[in-house]
């Protein structure tokens, strides 16, 4: 039976590109609709259903310009402004370059990053106002039909919405209809409870009109689960505005655990629904056979075919591969992930092979005499020196690489660490110049860990304990494989034929090399699956144990819930904003980044933090050209406009 994968391209308002897969497996057959003029868009319901896309068209990078070359929406949209804001912060992941601000609190209202990632949403709120205006005076469309559009479209404009308030706080709110060409000036949302009582009725909505399955079997499409998901959410960062928020407002405890009452239903009603399962393997989550798996919530599945590989007619100007690459293997510096994060796992967490990959770095190599007892544990063969999933040597297995050392020197030091969650389909080393820039990859908004840790924090905080270590401890038994067990074959059978067809499309066979390259088809996954612990420790007694020797003030449960988040969200745009609405950002740089100096950086893995965190900071400065633009607008506290 063919599932629709609904997925969108690039073009005016009323355009969409189809993906249809068998099994979940293939992306083969491609329907391109037409251009559908506005007057049309609702004569009957598969206008309708077409005209939506134009909607979530601005789900997906979109590097369209206008007359004078400029861009109009953002072409790195998915990651720069999201990785940018969403994680760098946590300095979990690091970057060099221009790019390098992000990481020390440099950050201002000139930064093109918050611009793009603006004006990008505001293009997706703004066809969604004129979309869901239309509809509601549609009369040739089906009621049935028109009732999961509007669901869709609210679910869509709810989306935009919570990007814009969990990076910049307060923003201008624009209702149906109201678009910034017959809306150019508006300010910011006078509350935050107005703000986020904006955004929840949207979720809400949703919710009530849509179904757990997306409409027609599209997947990509939003879902009741979708929404629900948003909801508890925007209800669990209404009540940290309502209580110990930065820049927020009069406190409101009751309020605020109502809030979290309220988050926790549509969290259970997701976990009870039966609509979603973990996948049994994590390392598995980012390879082109797990596209929309059991897990998958709210996914932007990026694939589109040839349209991918052409650099004088590319659908998008993202190109993943580049971004998170090795630099020696072709990568251009934008994400790094750190030491600290590395060193946060448990022995035999396979979240860790999973997510990265090391330089050879001698001091971690066991086999090395001076290899230093605190690095126990850290040595794993899979990832170290290589990427697994490729079979490239990092840095080309040259001598004297600069690869191997802790710190990979690039103008500016950085961890030798890199993320295997982009960089893992595709080469951004051979054939990557020529006709290998294709590189299908998930970028998971919501996934099935999500609720379950926001449901552990919600049952924390409303004083059901044993629920909350209960999610942690069931996420926990995937993490060390254990769902693998006795389902090697299985597993194998279902994710190694694109590997190996990748390594036919190479065309290389073992035992030959170029750069450090090796190819060949193999039988056993990259990270061999089934777990190597005989038990995983409870994990209220691991974590009670591990915030102890660290030294965090935060309660336990708060420790427990965001360091696995590290471990389960690294490189996903979560992380920041999760971390900051459980109040736990101070705390988590301050304990895991003491402030260092970059001279005694030399023999040790550490990060170099030598600012001062500013909790203030987590809200991102209004972008000052659209200060400008808008007299209506006034900045975040704390930030200057005369910034350059």
């Amino acid at each position: 039976m063919k599932t629709r994968y609904y997925i969108l391209g690039a073009a005016l308002c009323m355009t969409g590109l189809g993906f249809t897969s068998c099994d979940n497996d293939e992306f083969l057959d491609v329907d391109l609709y037409d251009v559908i003029a506005s007057d049309a868009m609702f004569e009957n319901d598969a206008n309708a259903k077409k005209g939506l896309n134009g909607v979530y068209d601005m789900m997906f990078p979109n590097g369209a310009k206008d007359a004078a070359n400029k861009d109009l929406y953002d072409g790195d949209w998915g990651f720069k402004p999201n990785l940018f804001t969403g994680c760098h912060p946590t300095i979990d992941t690091q970057a060099t370059g221009w790019d390098k601000n992000w990481n020390v609190q440099q950050w201002n209202s000139t930064s093109t990053e918050l611009l793009a990632g603006w004006r990008h949403v505001y293009a997706g709120i703004s066809r969604a106002n004129d979309y869901l205006e239309g509809l509601s005076n549609a009369e040739k469309v089906s009621p049935a039909v028109k009732q999961k559009l509007e669901g869709e479209g609210r679910a869509l404009r709810g989306f935009f919405y919570h990007w814009l308030a969990t990076t910049f706080g307060r923003v201008p709110m624009l209702a149906t209809g109201e678009t910034y060409s017959n809306t150019p000036t508006k300010a910011k949302a006078e509350t935050y409870s107005e703000m986020w009582d904006f955004i929840i009725e949207d979720f809400k909505a949703a919710a009530d009109l849509l179904d757990w399955k997306p409409m027609d079997q599209e997947y990509g499409r939003a879902t009741k689960g979708m929404a629900l998901a948003y909801l508890g959410d925007a209800y669990m960062w209404k009540a940290y505005r309502l209580t110990d928020g930065a820049n927020g407002q009069q406190q409101d405890a009751t309020e605020a655990q109502n809030c979290y009452r309220l988050a926790q239903e549509c969290f259970k009603k997701i976990l009870d629904s039966g609509t979603y399962k973990l996948n049994e393997s994590f390392t598995t989550l980012w390879d082109p056979a797990s596209a929309w798996g059991p897990e998958a919530i709210w996914v932007e599945q990026l694939d589109e075919g040839n349209n991918w590989g052409k650099w004088d007619d590319l659908t998008s100007n993202l190109m993943l591969k580049w971004y998170t690459a090795c630099p020696e293997n072709g990568g251009w510096g934008s994400l790094y992930l750190s030491w600290e994060w590395y060193s946060c796992y448990e022995k035999g967490d396979k979240r860790r092979e999973g997510s990265c990959y090391t330089g050879a770095v001698p001091q971690i190599d066991p086999s090395n005499p001076a290899y230093d007892p605190q690095y126990e544990g850290w040595y794993e063969p899979a990832i170290y020196g290589v990427n697994p999933y490729l079979q490239e040597v990092l840095g080309k297995g040259a001598t004297g690489t600069t690869t191997k050392q802790f710190h990979f020197n690039n103008g500016e030091w950085a961890p030798a660490i890199w993320s295997s969650k982009m960089w893992r389909t595709a080469s951004a080393n051979y054939k990557a110049w020529a006709d290998g820039h294709w590189s299908p990859t998930p970028i998971y908004w919501k996934r099935l860990p999500n609720v379950m840790l926001d449901y552990a924090e919600c049952c924390f905080r409303l004083g059901n304990e044993a629920e909350g270590w209960k999610q942690i401890n069931e996420l926990r038994q995937r993490a060390f494989g254990k769902l693998e067990d006795g389902k090697e074959q299985a597993l194998t059978e279902k994710y190694m034929p694109y590997y190996n067809s990748f390594a036919e499309w190479v065309g290389r066979d073992e035992g030959m090399s170029d750069g450090g390259m090796f190819y060949k088809h193999r039988d056993e996954y990259p990270i061999p699956f089934g777990s190597t612990v005989d038990k995983v420790e409870d994990a209220k007694t691991y974590y009670t144990r591990y915030a102890a020797e660290k030294g965090f003030s935060s309660e336990v449960w708060k420790v427990a819930v965001n360091t696995e988040r590290r471990k389960e969200f690294n490189c996903e745009w979560c992380l920041r904003p999760d971390m900051q609405r459980s109040n736990f950002m101070k705390d988590h740089v301050l304990t895991n980044y003491p402030k260092r100096n970059v001279e005694n950086l030399k023999d040790v893995p550490w990060t170099n933090r030598d600012y001062e965190y500013q909790e203030w900071k987590m809200d991102m400065p209004i972008p000052k050209d659209e200060i400008v633009k808008n007299p209506a607008l006034v900045q975040n506290p704390g930030y200057s406009d005369d910034e350059e």
